[in-house]
């Protein structure tokens, strides 16, 4: 059965690391015969969080932002599967990712019974150094209802754009990609 599979790529470089992966995810996914799509983050315009509490007084159906997030809450909402990828800086998700995800406050409760997979790049060569950016995201997935996470492709020792594509990672996104 054909799964609804939305691809969430902060990297600040299209082409980057994390990114790269991301489109081999895709074509392993596309391959499988998935519908998927790709969201460049660096793209979209998304502001942060006001905590201003617009989202709970509505029963979280309106944020008071008027940003390209509405479109992007409304996405992962309809998606069955939920693609997170960020570069690492300072050993912690990119802000852009942060960003996306303090911003999903105002719909959170919608995102119910979703596949969430994640794709974390870093220069660092040590895979236990980025137990702490799963963790950010398992945070994130703990508050929504029937999360699940299905899966975790690491590129450690990538620094310098397209240095991810000598490495396994690039081919364990693409068959990650086509099991999903």
């Amino acid at each position: 059965m054909s799964k609804k599979i939305l691809i969430l790529s902060s990297s600040p470089r299209r082409g980057g690391n994390s990114d790269t992966l991301c489109d081999k995810f895709m074509q392993g996914a596309i391959e499988a015969g998935n519908n998927v799509e790709k969201i460049f983050l660096k793209d979209k315009k998304i502001n942060y969080c006001t905590g201003c509490g617009l989202c709970t007084i509505s029963n979280f159906t309106r944020c008071s932002q008027d940003d390209d997030m509405k479109e992007i809450l409304d996405k992962m909402i309809e998606a069955d599967v939920i693609v997170m990828a960020t570069p690492v800086y300072f050993y912690t998700m990119c802000a852009q990712m942060k960003t996306l995800i303090d911003r999903c406050c105002a719909k959170y409760p919608k995102m119910e019974n979703k596949e969430f997979y994640f794709i974390v790049t870093a220069a660092d060569n040590s895979e236990a150094t980025l137990n702490r950016v799963l963790d950010e995201f398992r945070g994130f997935i703990a508050c929504l209802n029937g999360a699940k996470e299905s899966g975790v492709i690491l590129g450690t020792g990538v620094w310098q754009k397209g240095e991810v594509i000598n490495t396994p990672s690039i081919e364990d996104a693409y068959l990650t990609g086509k099991e999903v």
